[in-house]
């Protein structure tokens, strides 16, 4: 039997902070340190090691976006701790700033995905494990900008939908579960996706994130 995860929730709001903490405790989620400030949040998770930070975007001591330096910085200091960074609004910044040149190990949700419990502990699974956790809401509008003679266009529905799948972070297997179709299908639809937005195929489900997300941050003409 495997050991539970342990993990560091950093929230500045009591109740929401508790809200987590409950829904963490009742999915088997070991939480071994709880912090109001970003600085606090720091300390604890560099002193606990724990798989995985829950960290809110703003928190004291400055109310900004001192809970994604928290993120970067712990994120520089120990590679292997996973974080995830919830936000109330939508800030595409952020989003980069955190996952930076390693996707490894990282997510970014919008706060009202915690209702959804379901996808909420996915999310916590997922980092801790090492790979990508990406708010369906935030590749939605990135996959929904416009740009002249933008390769987009050339890709069918389908293959839309498959790579916002990758995007926030899905294995082949789980965007096959999620469109219900088999997963050699989705194998096709990656390999023409990659072709046609002129993208290097790579080897990881990380790789593919960073890859996809690369594109997608392209300025807009």
């Amino acid at each position: 039997m495997s050991n539970p995860l342990r993990v560091v929730v950093g929230e500045d709001d009591v109740l929401m902070r508790e809200g987590i903490v409950r829904i963490l405790e009742a999915h088997d989620v070991v939480v071994v340190g709880r912090a109001g400030d970003a600085d606090d949040l720091l300390r604890k998770a560099l002193a606990h090691r724990p798989d995985v930070v829950v960290v809110d975007v703003q928190m004291p001591p400055r109310r900004e976006d001192d809970g994604v330096v928290a993120a970067m910085e712990l994120r520089r200091r120990v590679p292997s701790i996973g974080v995830l960074v919830l936000s109330q609004y939508y800030e595409e910044a952020y989003a980069r700033n955190v996952i930076g040149d390693r996707a490894e190990g990282v997510g970014y949700l919008l706060k009202e995905r915690v209702a959804d419990v379901a996808t909420f502990i996915n999310a916590i699974e997922r980092v801790a494990a090492g790979g990508s956790a990406l708010d369906p809401e935030i590749v939605a509008r990135m996959l929904g900008r416009r740009r002249e003679n933008d390769p987009l266009d050339d890709l069918t529905p389908r293959e839309r939908e498959v790579m916002g799948a990758m995007a926030e972070g899905k294995s082949n297997l789980g965007i096959a579960e999620a469109l219900v179709v088999s997963e050699a299908a989705v194998e096709k639809h990656v390999r023409s996706i990659f072709q046609k937005l002129g993208i290097q195929h790579v080897p990881t489900d990380n790789r593919r994130v960073l890859a996809v997300l690369r594109y997608l941050e392209k300025p807009r003409t």
